[in-house]
């Protein structure tokens, strides 16, 4: 049964269901974060049927090429967004800093899940069981597909070399256990946690070591933003720190315009009603390199305010349930941040490092 752009189903007693069909990219990490956005929602709404639909991605396909130099800004996110589009499904559960930080219009991040740990993690081969990236040898070789990663670890761990690594989560762990390429690869703590696979962490890499990505550890639920039902039913999923963090987050790369293909990193701490936002830029080899902190108060972060403006969106979401206020200031601390590097050179800095990525 069709009506409108919707669709439903009437089971064999006769009872009419609403169908949200849930698009997903087709590994097994984006299945598995699907499945938890999609058991909470069944949670919540007992009576709506959700349907999965696998799909595969630019970046998903292009896999001898460094991310950094496809130069496109949505590879994990255009496939999902074409067929959100034409109303082929009707929500698409992303890794949130797959998300470019401008999305296309007519479409909004209705939901943005509590985070997982943010940080990086290091997975070591297996010989080098109970060692660190301080303690492995002189020119071990590490794997890693991330400008950000590469340039903050050059920097700290001069002795070691690194390597791109491309492939999903199961393929990169194979070629790091089958081959001896690599002593270690470093890959998102959250997708590790996330697959189980959390027997496989050899090391958790703090900030001072190495900063996250933006909207690293997060889960998005992006929606065509004119359909507010929807907007209504997945904003419950929305945590509203996460939210502020993430927001915090995105307008301060947006301010950079930074993307995939140049390395900026992030740290954010809400404590005492406090939002802490470091952000830094890096050189491809991490030789130069600007960071600074700045904070800004957040009070009642969880409280809704009447009067919410429904169609408001931050850097790309959609969060009506949380105060209009703390939201404008999470953004506002982002580009405040980024504006205070650009005023300290910036956008020199990542300029070579685009270039200078461009070349090689």
């Amino acid at each position: 049964m069709e009506e409108g752009p919707y669709k439903y189903i009437r089971d064999g007693n006769g009872k009419v269901s609403r169908v949200v069909r849930i698009g997903t990219r087709q590994s097994q990490l984006a299945r598995i974060q699907t499945d938890s956005v999609a058991a909470t929602l069944k949670e919540l709404y007992s009576d709506v049927h959700l349907e999965i639909v696998g799909m595969t991605t630019i970046g998903d396909k292009i896999l001898d090429t460094a991310l950094s130099k496809i130069g496109e800004k949505s590879l994990f996110t255009k496939e999902l967004e074409n067929a959100l589009e034409k109303n082929e499904v009707d929500l698409v559960v992303h890794s949130l800093k797959d998300l470019p930080t401008t999305l296309p219009p007519g479409f909004t991040i209705g939901a943005v899940l509590k985070r997982e740990n943010p940080h990086d993690a290091v997975v070591l081969h297996p010989k080098h069981k109970g060692k660190t990236l301080e303690t492995l040898s002189e020119h071990s070789v590490i794997g890693t597909s991330s400008l950000r990663r590469a340039a903050q670890l050059k920097k700290r761990f001069p002795h070691l070399d690194f390597k791109d690594i491309r492939g999903n989560l199961n393929t990169r762990l194979k070629k790091l256990d089958e081959k001896d390429d690599f002593a270690a690869i470093i890959l998102a703590a959250a997708g590790l946690r996330r697959m189980g696979w959390e027997n496989r962490i050899s090391q958790i890499l703090m900030p001072e070591d190495c900063m996250y990505a933006v909207g690293q550890g997060a889960l998005a639920v992006e929606v065509r933003a004119r359909d507010e039902d929807l907007l209504e039913m997945v904003s419950v999923l929305h945590d509203p720190d996460t939210v502020l963090r993430c927001i915090a987050e995105r307008a301060f790369l947006r301010r950079l315009e930074g993307g995939c293909s140049v390395p900026v990193a992030v740290h954010t701490e809400l404590k005492d009603s406090q939002l802490y936002l470091t952000g830094a830029v890096y050189s491809l080899d991490g030789s130069d390199s600007l960071k600074e902190t700045m904070q800004t108060s957040i009070t009642a972060a969880g409280k809704s305010l009447e009067g919410v403006d429904e169609r408001l969106q931050r850097v790309g979401v959609t969060a009506t349930k949380i105060s209009g206020e703390a939201q404008d200031r999470a953004e506002r601390l982002g580009t405040d941040l980024a504006n205070l590097l650009l005023s300290k050179g910036a956008k020199e800095i990542l300029t070579v490092a685009r270039q200078l990525n461009d070349a090689r």
